[in-house]
């Protein structure tokens, strides 16, 4: 690993670190606060030996008394000479052991002075017991060196400094072990932080997405507050940096194949709760802000959220026309966005793998392609279910979602083996929920709209698209709100009234429960009503006629909106170029 390596984990990870360095700190400062306090008192004795006048005796008693420190050291130390003391005290709380443990004796190289030291919980008593432990020891010492025939001491002892009250404890130094936990803390933080780091199998990087999909990346979504409250954008008048991704993402899409760029799209992930819906709202919708017509099919049947974000859609929708229960036309619904259509979901089937693999999906799609310019499809993830995996293979390709920090590399690996297994193409890859400060995120965007808003002015923001075809711009008026409705061919089906305007029936939705937002779920057959009458019993058999031509003056009971149809010409076939 590098330095920016290491960076970059300090950066994502720097919780731990200061969460580790606080617990340290507060672990040593508690740890000072219960020690008892321990003050310190010290006495400094002086040892002699009886030499001649000359030098060479001189130097033979000092080479004499700096071997007798060494061994007047251990006796300081002793429990004989802690007894007397006591004894001398009069201290009966006070074991002979116990003082051992407190004096300390140590001697400077070379020197013939000992240093000792006596700890005590009360400073007078450290200061007593470490002067009276020095005089006893000069009468020990005495008593040891003087000779059995009666004659003088061949070493010794006096004390050369006494020992004065100590004004504060030596333990705990509180500064000491705070300072030590501080350093322990960052140490051990950024430890574990690499640590967690080498351990987490997440995605993080493009890179790893790339490597692992075998295609490149179309877009690096950030992570944005807003979206949590409103997962839609209005790109008429947002410059953020997550709205900027999504046309970045669309120029990307666009120039996969320049001649014959992909149109029916679908946009799912490895598991649930990896922004693939607000991902494929946002596509539809940057889309449609490019003047292009739009679709955006709710083929998720067993968890649909689109209608989360883009209000109530009804009861029918995909399922009720997989089910040859509802037309196409009836439940394509347009959105408050310009150019942007919705198929919701309908009702929850209890086979919806089985209707997404009918060849009567793979007619729909067909249609809704020759009828826009891009179907954008929210499918199910591929990991849990395989509808998303049927999906792709009767549409141009997928785009697959990996969500930051939580997609694993295997689960992510899986998904597109599970896609490669079909031969279902992966047009791109997308790193999404990605923080917005960290190398390979998406503070690009963040930064350059965050640097420039205050030089910015009315004339930089205004875009080539006119203001009444960008997306969340002020609605048009009436007459310039939709395409006229071109007459259609007749073809077979359920009468309708001749009311002057063409009347829908709503669709029957008995036969499936209303959408929830429960978890992927599977219910048996048997758990739902009986298959409703088919179209021919509930409406009769009389041919369908086109609808009449009606007056502008002649008041209708309802809005009547029509989904957009492609050019016929006169041999039948759809004119222009297939896109």
């Amino acid at each position: 690993m590098e330095v920016h390596d290491y960076l970059r984990i300090l950066q994502a990870r720097w919780k731990i670190v200061a969460v580790t360095t606080v617990v340290a700190v507060l672990a040593a400062l508690g740890a000072s606060l219960l020690t008892t306090p321990q003050y310190e008192a010290k006495t400094r004795l002086f040892v002699s030996t009886s030499s001649g006048a000359s030098v060479q005796e001189i130097y033979q008693g000092n080479l004499f008394s700096q071997q007798r420190v060494t061994s007047y050291t251990e006796l300081l130390e002793g429990t004989t000479l802690a007894q007397r003391t006591l004894d001398k005290l009069g201290l009966g709380d006070l074991s002979a052991v116990a003082l051992a443990g407190k004096v300390t004796a140590s001697s400077t190289p070379d020197t013939v002075l000992i240093d000792t030291a006596v700890t005590d919980e009360s400073p007078e008593r450290a200061r007593d017991l470490a002067n009276a432990l020095s005089d006893e020891f000069v009468v020990m010492a005495r008593e040891l060196e003087t000779p059995e025939d009666g004659g003088p001491p061949t070493a010794r002892v006096v004390v050369e400094q006494y020992a004065a009250t100590p004004s504060s404890p030596v333990t705990p130094k509180t500064t000491r072990n705070v300072a030590l936990g501080l350093a322990v803390g960052v140490l051990l933080g950024i430890a574990l932080a690499v640590l967690r780091d080498r351990l987490d199998n997440t995605i993080k990087d493009r890179n790893a997405v790339e490597d692992l999909a075998g295609t490149g990346v179309v877009g690096v979504i950030p992570l944005e507050k807003a979206r949590q409250e409103e997962p839609a954008i209005m790109f008429a008048e947002a410059n953020s940096g997550d709205a900027e991704a999504y046309r970045e993402m669309r120029t990307n899409l666009q120039f996969l194949e320049v001649d014959n760029p992909p149109r029916a799209i679908v946009v799912t992930s490895s598991l649930p709760s990896e922004g693939k819906t607000t991902t494929a709202v946002n596509l539809a919708l940057v889309l449609a802000e490019a003047g292009h017509s739009v679709v955006l099919v709710e083929a998720d049947l067993r968890r649909p959220r689109v209608t989360k974000y883009l209000g109530s859609l009804g009861d029918a929708g995909l399922s009720n026309v997989l089910a040859h229960t509802a037309a196409l036309e009836d439940v394509l619904q347009p959105t408050r966005f310009d150019g942007m259509w919705v198929l919701a979901a309908g009702g929850l089937p209890p086979n919806p793998s089985e209707l997404l693999g009918s060849a009567h999906a793979r007619e729909v799609i067909e249609d809704l392609r020759s009828r826009f310019d891009y179907v954008i499809i929210d499918a199910p993830p591929l990991l849990p279910v395989t509808d998303a995996t049927i999906l792709t293979s009767i549409a141009d390709g997928a785009l697959l979602i990996a969500r930051y920090g939580k997609t694993t590399r295997e689960q992510f690996a899986r998904a597109v083996g599970n896609l490669r297994a079909v031969n279902a193409p992966v047009l791109g890859t997308i790193l999404a929920l990605t923080p917005t400060k960290g190398r390979g995120t998406a503070y690009e965007y963040r930064y350059y709209y965050s640097s420039d808003k205050d030089a910015a002015t009315p004339a930089a923001a205004e875009t080539s698209t006119p203001a009444t075809q960008r997306v969340g711009a002020p609605a048009p008026t009436a007459s310039a709100a939709r395409p006229a409705p071109q007459a259609q061919a007749p073809v077979e089906g359920p009468a309708r009234p001749q009311n002057g305007h063409r009347h829908v029936e709503p669709p029957t939705t008995q036969a499936y429960p209303a959408p929830s937002n429960d978890a992927y779920h599977y219910r048996a057959a048997e758990q739902f009503p009986p298959a409703p009458q088919p179209a021919s019993e509930r409406y009769g058999s009389e041919p369908y006629q086109a609808p009449q031509a009606y007056s502008a003056a002649e008041p209708l009971s309802r809005p009547v909106v029509h989904a957009p149809r492609r050019p016929v010409n006169d041999s039948g076939s759809e004119s222009g170029e297939e896109r």
